[in-house]
């Protein structure tokens, strides 16, 4: 069995969240396009 990495929420939010998205421009250029596709950008 392979052994799992369990990563923290703050770290994964820090390195893909929206806020990480919004500090540069291709991030930005990522939520720009998947706002035009329709594709929510926080789950629920």
């Amino acid at each position: 069995m392979k052994i799992r990495i369990r990563k923290s929420n703050r770290k994964r939010s820090r390195k893909v969240g929206f806020r990480a998205r919004m500090k540069t421009r291709g991030g930005r250029a990522i939520i720009r396009r998947r706002r035009r596709i329709g594709r929510r950008l926080t789950p629920k």
